[in-house]
């Protein structure tokens, strides 16, 4: 009997390998040096931490077997209760640990700061100053990803791609609800927010293809929130951009209100011109020409506002009420103060607040409006 208890013990472990199989550890082997230096940060702290564990953990068994009651030669003294030199090891040990750990933390917080721009490729090649970044603008849809690339004109849906060695300089920002910009191969997530713009600095040191994906829960169609991302030689991504050049469709504001609306499991789609201003006018929440732009609404502000003429724009400032009807309006007490419900997509509180310190003419945030939401990813 016992040694059929065995043989199903061991069967019960076949399930688990199996399920293991599955798993993708690309966080701890990625392909881009920034990921690779945030893998190493994750297992200097586990090794740092182990230091103390493994030890705990040995000598809680080691203390409960010594200690027995069945040894008869284990040294009994019920009347101790305090020992120098062992208070002296049980408290430098961690503490020293927690120096080191605070070091690395301090360090790595500043060098893999996502608004930082690169100064080397990998480990052992520093970047050129000749070198000049590839600017990717990132729109985070309901829902499906939308890339644009100002330097070539051309944008897409679901796809994106850069040189291996080339280094990427992302602008992120959302059309409705936040959400968050994850390549796990390339770098830490980036929050993705309406009305504001993130950044990340990051490279490709290997080719091949590679899953993006949404890290934050945003609706219904957030598990089918992917795209792929392709690093590619130099002359692959420049036949890549021919590709999207020849096989896509113009992209104005109103093919954008069209691709804006929710959907999901969209297919990747190649856009071979795109109005100007466009990426600019998402991020001021005023890619609709009825809406009034963040940074008018700053100006007027800035100014102390509009006065009791202001009521006229007040339907220029509901950016999304898709849950009402065509040509409603927000509901309004008697005493004047509007009802508001927030509801999925409802970015009409959330583009408006935290906006302290944000420049929106120019699409860039300063450094005080920065903080919480540049260090969420590295």
């Amino acid at each position: 009997m016992p040694r059929l208890s065995k043989i199903f013990s061991r069967l019960s472990a076949i399930p688990l390998i199996l399920l293991l199989s599955g798993c993708n550890l690309v966080v701890m082997a990625p392909s881009g040096d920034i990921a690779m230096q945030q893998r190493d940060l994750i297992i200097i702290s586990v090794v740092l931490m182990l230091i103390i564990i493994i030890p705990v953990i040995f000598l809680t068994l080691y203390f409960a077997w010594k200690y027995r009651q069945s040894n008869k030669e284990a040294t009994y003294e019920p009347e101790w209760h305090h020992s120098t030199r062992l208070e002296l090891v049980i408290w430098s040990a961690p503490l020293a640990i927690i120096i080191a750990l605070g070091a690395v933390t301090w360090i790595s917080t500043h060098q893999l700061d996502p608004y930082r721009p690169l100064d080397r490729i990998a480990a052992d090649k520093p970047l050129n100053a000749d070198v000049k970044p590839l600017t990717v603008e990132v729109v985070a849809l309901d829902w499906k990803w939308l890339f644009f690339y100002p330097e070539y004109g051309i944008a897409m849906v679901n796809e994106m791609a850069a040189p291996v060695d080339r280094p990427i300089n992302f602008k992120i920002t959302a059309s409705s609800v936040m959400n968050s910009f994850f390549i796990p191969a390339l770098a830490g997530q980036i929050y993705a927010m309406p009305g504001m713009e993130t950044k990340l600095h990051a490279v490709i040191n290997h080719p091949g293809e590679f899953q993006g994906l949404s890290a934050n829960y945003s609706g219904a169609g957030f598990s089918n929130m992917r795209f792929k991302f392709h690093g590619l030689s130099q002359a692959d991504f420049d036949q890549w951009v021919q590709k999207a050049k020849s096989q896509g469709s113009a992209l104005g504001r109103p093919e954008y209100l069209a691709l804006a609306k929710p959907s999901e499991r969209n297919p990747v789609q190649y856009f071979n011109a795109v109005d100007d201003g466009l990426y600019n006018a998402i991020l001021n929440m005023c890619a609709d020409p009825s809406k009034m732009c963040m940074s008018e609404m700053m100006h007027i502000d800035a100014k102390g506002g509009a006065g009791k003429e202001s009521h006229e724009n007040r339907e220029r400032l509901i950016y999304d009420n898709r849950d009402v009807g065509p040509g409603a309006v927000t509901p309004v007490k008697a005493d004047g103060a509007a009802t508001h419900t927030m509801q999925h997509g409802d970015s009409s509180m959330q583009g408006m607040g935290s906006m302290q310190g944000m420049d929106m003419s120019n699409g860039s945030s300063s450094d005080s409006s920065t903080g919480s939401a540049q260090h969420q990813g590295h």
